[in-house]
Parts: C-alpha cells; structure tokens; sequence
C-alpha cells in the first residue's frame, strides 16, 4: 500500500488548494481527505514498488530456469533421437 507519509501529503497539499473560506476546516477536510484517499488507494488493490520488484525478479528468474530446462529437454532429445538412429 502506499506509505502513509505520502498519503499525508497528498491529503494536505489538496487541503491547501480549498478557498480561503474554508480554511478554518482544514484539519477537518485533511482527515476526510486523507481517509478518502485511503479507501479508494485499498479498492485499487495497489502494491508497493517493492513488492512489484520483487515479483518481476521472481520472474525473471523462473524465465531463466524455464529456459534452462528447454535447453535440457531438448538436449535429452537430440540423445534419444540420435540413439535411435
């Protein structure tokens, strides 16, 4: 989920953009803000960019070993074939 120094951030910097007028509720509308954003961050169903790379090395790595074993199959059967032969 997205760290919550940020989400404060966010909830603040468009607290700032209210008009003045209303300036006087911004702990209130930073709150709202801020949990509003939360909850439509958690339907998005976000992950974090560390959790992301760590998915994309762990496919990376199953690319490299599924390559690893076409090499071998293939291999296997240029033997078999070639002891038939």
């Amino acid at each position: 989920m997205i760290d919550p120094k940020r989400l404060d951030e966010m909830a603040r910097r468009l607290a700032e953009l209210m008009p003045s007028s209303v300036s006087h509720l911004q702990a209130d509308i930073e709150k709202n803000l801020k949990a509003g954003l939360q909850g439509v961050l958690q339907k998005m169903d976000l992950v974090t960019r560390e959790e992301y790379d760590v998915q994309v090395a762990l496919l990376e790595r199953a690319r490299q070993r599924l390559a690893a074993l076409e090499a071998r199959v293939e291999a296997l059967e240029r033997q078999v074939l070639g002891d038939q032969g």
